[in-house]
């Protein structure tokens, strides 16, 4: 009978269970306790949010595995955060993940919550190896911001630990003399490069919120540098930072009429 185990006993033996094949269900199936049907329920839940996330991992590792399967080892997803501010640096992360990756929700880093953001960064950063590059404002104005998002991938490239033999990039093409793969929407299609723009993502955000003691009037805590009304009304009141892009609107006409 499977009374001969009390709620917390059942407990204990469901959370080393991974398989609904497992013997001890038989036990059960006679127990009509109200807590050790709410333990099955729960065990069930968790289960199938397993399982969903190994499936989700599986399709998001679609281009992984077809690298590896053409002989590539090490294999770095790349993605950008940053280039639509008005303040602040376009930050790139290059991440390799291991084989052994545990299944998370890892996605574009935009259809996650902060908090999950936050905590799949920690989980990353623990995991695998990553390389972060960051282009500062003054550097994108004398270039374009295109031009300094590629600079921004490469370094973050340069700054593995590890030099990869592939990389998987959204949307992009590095002057790197390494097996590259381009995908649009790439943070939606390939685990690694969602990783990186986690990783991208909660790096640059904490920037800015370091930026925001620095410089109080723009809200960068909750903007990140784009330009929201709280920012544009900064710069009306206050005007621009030394971490203002001078070649973005509506800076650019600000810088000019300074100069007039």
């Amino acid at each position: 009978m499977s009374n001969k185990y009390s709620i917390g006993e059942i407990k204990t033996i469901l959370a080393e269970i991974t398989e609904p094949t497992h013997p001890f269900f038989s036990e059960l199936s006679t127990d009509t306790r109200k807590g050790v049907l709410n333990e099955l329920k729960k065990w069930s839940n968790q289960h199938e949010k397993r399982q969903n996330l190994l499936e989700h991992q599986a399709t998001m590792l679609l281009f992984e595995s077809q690298l590896r399967a053409d002989g590539y080892q090490c294999i770095a997803g790349i993605d950008e955060v940053g280039r639509g501010p008005l303040a602040g640096p376009v930050v790139s992360a290059a991440v390799i993940l291991p084989e052994d990756m545990p299944a998370l929700s890892i996605n574009d880093s935009k259809k996650l919550s902060k908090k999950v953001r936050n905590e799949l960064y920690d989980i990353i950063l623990d995991k695998a190896q990553v390389g972060i590059g960051i282009v500062e404002n003054t550097e994108i104005d004398s270039l374009n911001i295109y031009e300094a998002t590629k600079i921004a991938m490469m370094a973050a490239v340069a700054n593995l630990p590890e030099s990869p033999d592939a990389l998987l990039i959204d949307a992009m093409k590095l002057a790197l003399p390494v097996k590259q793969v381009s995908l649009i929407k790439g943070d939606a299609k390939s685990y690694s490069i969602a990783a990186a723009s986690i990783v991208a993502k909660v790096y640059r955000d904490r920037l800015m919120e370091d930026y925001a003691k620095e410089y109080p009037h723009y809200a960068f805590e909750k903007n990140a540098g784009y330009g929201t009304k709280a920012h544009l009304e900064g710069l009306e009141q206050y005007g621009f930072t030394p971490i203002h892009r001078l070649s973005f609107e509506p800076i650019k006409t600000m810088a000019k009429n300074n100069l007039n």
